[in-house]
């Protein structure tokens, strides 16, 4: 039961300053006031403590109440995750509508997981086994896709199980077994607790070297991300940050999702939620639902707790890594995030930095990056968290502290161009701005599904598109007519390549996902369509011709006309090309 740790002596906004009566720590959790609202010590100095609360303070007075248990945020951790949608402090909205209606009453408390449903758990051991903290004692089969692996604790001892609960339906506060420590007994449950902002234990941390396939090809074909990296996505408003984070939430072949939505419009995250329920999962045909927790904390909720969301869904991503599982974490976005950091360091009275943020501003950005990684967990299984997250900096400034110091932790950036979303070309990822670290690290990968030809050819366009972006400023100035034949080819080469593979459509039912296998052959068709051409036009072929063949119009249309389902086809055309526009020599 909480005590009464002490009484407010100043409300300013979300930060209310409380003086203790007994010893509080950082970052211990409080409840202030009488309707308990949710609480957390950021700043102690003598007898005063600083509380950023996560609910509105609006009626909050001076000598109410505060209560302690002494213990930090935390999070629980268990089966029931999945398919849910919490608030920034793990609150479950759909229980709490069920109870309280459309919106959120101040001072709710109600538990992440569900107590009463029955979940079917199957032992992995048996009495009398040693086990140590990461352990995996049983399985319970939380989804048709994923199978939640109970685990012992981190901070549990080592010890002897004294006692495994039977195959059969339990809830999760049932103790399932016992370890015996010296005598002493630790009861194990099927869910466990967890600090928000401590990261949890690994046994080792290991290189990256397999690629997470997307499904979007100016991703996964030039700046390639590796399961276990970070990539920063910045873009001013109307870009696609959001579209693009959903596409990658959808169709990426993690095993787990946890889209995060850190201060964005309601209507976004409504619009994830009635898309998700909907969606099937290309490689399995079961829902994506079964494979993805949300977080929300819309633009309209407490800035305190948009602070917290980050961790919350970091937290989360740490715990079925822990199972082995390859997770990717979608924070939508990081710039709301440090917005609520600077407006509770002015509330506190910090001083400010660049552009008002405050000085640990770049510390918070490395403490929130490097959980992300490739490593082996405490049971000894192989697991990855990939953050995927997006920036926006105001007026698509990305000189702009958030965006310049993101940079420094991050080895992929997919930077979003304006001009192009505008001229609705999307995914609206600059090939110029862009660039991923990660090649060295996929290339094995690639190479392995590609014959090693990947690194070649993408290589090639990207030398292609540099020239085109130098050949655009000379037919500003004098036109195209004068460039000579081998240079319209690389402008017509590079337009097929925006237009045919760049340019990818979300809402087509073909284009929307496309697999490594026929990003490949799309790829392949472009490069030998530019190799062959340009032979020809030494060889005095004209330009025209080559782009009224057949050829061309199908390789415009491929990315439409071949589905997953067709690829054979897509293959025998590609090694059809060379021959096809070899007979123009014959002409």
């Amino acid at each position: 039961m909480a005590e009464i740790a002490g009484r407010i002596i100043r409300v300013n906004g979300p930060v209310v300053q409380i003086r203790c009566n007994k010893n509080l720590k950082m970052l211990d959790m409080v409840e202030i006031g009488n309707e308990r609202l949710i609480g957390e010590i950021v700043r102690l100095k003598e007898d005063i403590a600083y509380v950023q609360v996560y609910e509105d303070t609006t009626s909050l007075k001076a000598d109410d109440p505060v209560y302690s248990d002494n213990l930090p945020l935390s999070l629980e951790l268990g089966p029931g995750l999945l398919g849910n949608i919490f608030d920034g402090i793990q609150r479950p909205l759909e229980m709490i509508r069920q109870q309280e209606g459309d919106f959120i009453s101040r001072g709710v408390h109600i538990n992440a997981l569900n107590r009463e449903n029955k979940l079917h758990f199957i032992p992995t051991k048996k009495n009398g086994e040693k086990v140590q903290p990461g352990d995996v004692i049983g399985d319970v089969l939380e989804t048709s896709l994923i199978k939640h692996r109970i685990l012992v604790p981190p901070y549990a001892p080592e010890g002897i199980l004294l006692s495994v609960a039977e195959e059969g339906d339990y809830t999760v506060d049932e103790i399932i077994a016992q370890i015996d420590a010296n005598e002493n007994i630790f009861p194990l449950r099927m869910y466990q607790k967890w600090a928000v902002r401590k990261q949890r234990p690994y046994r080792q941390r290991i290189p990256v070297n397999e690629a997470l396939i997307t499904g979007q090809r100016v991703i996964d074909t030039l700046f390639p991300i590796a399961k276990g990296g970070c990539v920063a996505v910045p873009g001013g408003f109307g870009t696609g940050k959001t579209v693009v984070q959903h596409q990658l939430a959808k169709w990426s072949d993690a095993d787990v999702v946890v889209f995060v939505g850190c201060g964005e419009r309601g209507n976004e995250m409504t619009d994830v939620l009635k898309n998700f329920t909907r969606l099937v999962d290309p490689r399995t045909g079961k829902m994506l639902l079964e494979r993805t927790v949300f977080i929300a904390n819309t633009s309209n909720m407490p800035v305190a707790a948009r602070e917290a969301s980050i961790y919350t869904g970091m937290t989360i991503a740490e715990y079925y890594r822990d199972m082995g599982y390859n997770v990717a974490l979608m924070a939508d976005s990081t710039s709301r995030w440090a917005e609520a950091l600077r407006e509770l360091a002015g509330r506190m009275e910090e001083i400010p930095l660049e552009e008002g943020f405050p000085s640990y501003l770049p510390a918070r950005l490395a403490e929130f990056y490097e959980r992300s990684g490739n490593v082996i967990t405490l049971s000894g299984e192989k697991g990855s968290i990939t953050v995927i997250a997006s920036v926006s900096p105001p007026g698509g400034d990305f000189s702009e502290p958030v965006t310049s110091h993101t940079k420094r932790f991050v080895r992929c950036f997919w930077a979003l161009d304006r001009d192009l979303a505008y001229s609705r070309h999307y995914p609206a990822i600059s090939w110029i701005e862009s660039y991923s670290e990660y090649i060295e690290d996929v290339k094995t990968w690639w190479n392995q599904h590609t014959n090693g030809e990947w690194l070649d050819f993408r290589y090639m366009m990207l030398d292609l598109l540099q020239k085109e972006q130098r050949l655009q400023q000379v037919v500003k100035l004098i036109g195209a007519d004068v460039l000579p034949n081998t240079q319209k080819l690389i402008l017509e080469t590079c337009a097929l390549f925006k237009n045919a593979f760049l340019q990818q459509n979300a809402f087509d039912e073909i284009d929307t996902f496309c697999s490594a296998h026929k990003q490949f052959l799309m790829f392949k068709a472009i490069i030998i369509f530019y190799r062959v051409g340009d032979e020809l036009v030494r060889r005095g072929v004209e330009i025209s011709e080559i782009r009224e063949t057949s050829v061309y119009q199908e390789i415009m249309r491929m990315k439409t006309e071949y589905p997953e389902t067709r690829l054979d086809k897509l293959k025998q055309f590609v090694a059809t090309i060379e021959e096809r526009l070899r007979q123009l020599e014959k002409k």
